[in-house]
């Protein structure tokens, strides 16, 4: 009996494509339970980066406890971060619809200096406004907020509890030695690329939000701490964080003040911030690590964006890091990891350790290494 013929290059392709598009369908149909598994598997492996840190650069923290130090930092960040959040939404976002009328005003001024005609006057937008529905709009997602990490915490503790399960787990799925060793290395190659993304955007995350909070306080702005933290969570979100985060103040600026004049040195300071630290500081502390195409990220963006909605944003390039890796590990979809790449070598090592030889990665057994 004569086998069958091995599919061609287009039909692989083909169905490469379709099993892109029943995955992106099944991720935005089950969105409310994959949004916070994938948020806490993120989390996650910070807690293992920062459990790692703390077991290297602290005297007196063995192995044993530096896991759950870094989970009781970690719960004590993400809890207060909760509060922050729910405790201040509220009059925050009341305090700018109280601003509304103001901005409304002002746009009727420019439009009436540039020669633009609004639709609407601007007492007629005012009239139209609807503070109860946009209040009852902020209930509703601080509710979802809330729900969404609680969540994120419960899974975050399945998964901790079930690391230790995934050495032997691997062992079952790939018996042959070196179908292993390629899982290790692809597993690990995916966790040091998201960690140092994430350490990175954290890092500065909190230098963008620390002077630019110096800058609003400078001028007198309210609510500056809180801008600033929402300043360091846009930061997560590529090319629209920063966008928010240098244009937003000096806009909440221009309906607290009467002059323009502390708009726009906010609005000067901050964009010499960005400028700074994202042309200078962050190339060098990024590199070459995640080895993404420029306008991957942007599509990637866009992409989780509107499947997971802000969460999809924020996760959009771990996420596109992940697939990267994965498809670069079979031969049928290694061509969409090579376009997805920088430098068409999706299966490039970056970030090792100097003097290690590429080989050297796999040779190391899963109970050598601690993992998410």
């Amino acid at each position: 009996m004569a086998s069958a013929p091995p599919p061609s290059a287009v039909s692989r392709n083909a169905l490469v494509i379709l099993a892109v598009i029943v995955a992106g369908a099944a991720a935005y149909w089950l969105a409310g339970i994959l949004t916070p598994l994938a948020l806490a598997i993120f989390l996650a492996i910070m807690i293992d980066g920062l459990a790692r840190v703390l077991e290297h650069r602290l005297p007196g923290v063995s192995r044993r406890a530096a896991l759950p130090l870094a989970l009781l930092l970690s719960i004590l960040l993400f809890g207060g971060a909760t509060f922050v959040v729910v405790a201040r939404a509220p009059a925050f976002f009341s305090e700018m619809l109280d601003f509304a009328p103001k901005l409304m005003a002002l746009i009727g001024r420019i439009a009436g200096r540039v020669g633009v005609r609004v639709p609407l006057t601007v007492s007629e937008l005012v009239r139209q406004l609807d503070p109860a529905q946009y209040l009852g709009q902020m209930a509703r997602a601080l509710q979802s907020f809330g729900s969404t990490s609680l969540f994120v915490l419960v899974y975050l503790a399945f998964i901790l509890a079930a690391r230790h399960g995934f050495e032997r787990k691997v062992i079952g799925l790939f018996p042959n030695r070196r179908e292993r060793q390629d899982a290790i290395a692809a597993f690990y190659r995916i966790r040091d690329a998201v960690e140092q993304y994430l350490w990175v955007q954290t890092l500065t995350g909190l230098m963008v939000a620390g002077l630019s909070w110096i800058a609003m306080a400078a001028i007198g702005l309210n609510d500056a701490i809180f801008w600033a933290f929402l300043i360091f969570l846009a930061v997560y979100i590529p090319v629209i964080g920063g966008t928010f985060a240098g244009v937003a103040p000096p806009l909440f600026a221009l309906m607290q003040f009467e002059s323009y004049w502390p708009a726009v040195i906010l609005l000067v300071a901050l964009q010499a911030i960005g400028v700074v630290i994202g042309n200078l500081i962050y190339p060098r502390m990024q590199g070459k690590s995640l080895n993404i195409d420029p306008i991957v990220v942007l599509l990637a963006l866009a992409f989780w964006g509107a499947l997971w909605g802000i969460a999809g944003m924020f996760l959009s390039t771990p996420l596109t890091v992940m697939a990267m890796v994965i498809l670069a590990q079979f031969d049928g979809t290694r061509w969409v990891a090579v376009l997805l790449s920088a430098d068409g070598d999706p299966q490039q090592l970056r970030n090792r350790t100097p003097g290690e030889a590429p080989d050297e990665a796999v040779r190391h057994e899963p109970t050598q290494r601690s993992s998410a």
